[in-house]
């Protein structure tokens, strides 16, 4: 029998329990305040907070943690904006990349480049964490880098993307936004390619 995801409880810590500058252990503190069963618990930290290895190697990452009896395990994904700490490395799409070609940025579809890259990374470790959620599920390379079903796709949005190009993608005529997914309330997305085992290629939404 399916069973269809829906948004549990969410918990607003407004005035930073932890501080401002968490480590990996914090991160796992605040991912086990919610459910603990049958969940994926998303950690979505602000501008202002600073945790061990944002921007300079990661812009978010999933993982696994016991459970507060120790009997079972529950997934966690954190994510951070990177608008005022490094949009050019996290929300790269949306802003002028640091590295590599130098392209136009895109405008992003929700006029909020923090967030719409927090959207894209969500995504992208949804899939990972749905396909590898305690590190012994479909990856591809060694398990401590490994390229997930999302990561093995980097950079690709729309069909014809290469390094620096996003792909041919869906623009909106009044804001003249990229995006690729159409959500509820008229929201538009801008999400990654997923990997097809069964084509061996980067499949995408356009």
């Amino acid at each position: 029998m399916n069973h269809p995801f829906q948004l549990g409880r969410q918990i607003f810590d407004e005035k930073y329990s932890l501080g401002k500058s968490l480590s990996n252990k914090k991160i796992v503190r605040l991912a086990s305040r919610g459910e603990q069963g049958n969940a994926i618990n998303v950690v979505l930290t602000s501008a202002d907070v600073a945790v061990d290895g944002f921007c300079s190697s990661r812009c978010g990452s999933h993982g696994s943690s016991y459970s507060t009896s120790k009997k079972s395990k529950f997934a966690y994904i954190w994510v951070g904006n990177s608008e005022t700490q490094c949009a050019g490395q996290c929300a790269w799409h949306f802003h002028q990349p640091i590295y590599g070609p130098q392209g136009s940025p895109l405008v992003a579809p929700n006029n909020d480049v923090g967030v719409d890259g927090m959207v894209i990374n969500l995504a992208s470790l949804l899939a990972g964490t749905a396909t590898n959620s305690f590190g012994n599920g479909y990856f591809q390379g060694p398990a401590e880098a490994p390229l997930e079903v999302s990561s093995a796709c980097t950079g690709i949005y729309g069909t014809g993307a290469y390094p620096g190009y996003a792909g041919n993608l869906l623009v909106d005529s009044s804001s003249g936004a990229s995006y690729n997914a159409n959500g509820a309330n008229g929201r538009k997305f801008l999400l990654p390619a997923l990997f097809d085992p069964a084509t061996s290629t980067c499949s995408t939404l356009v």
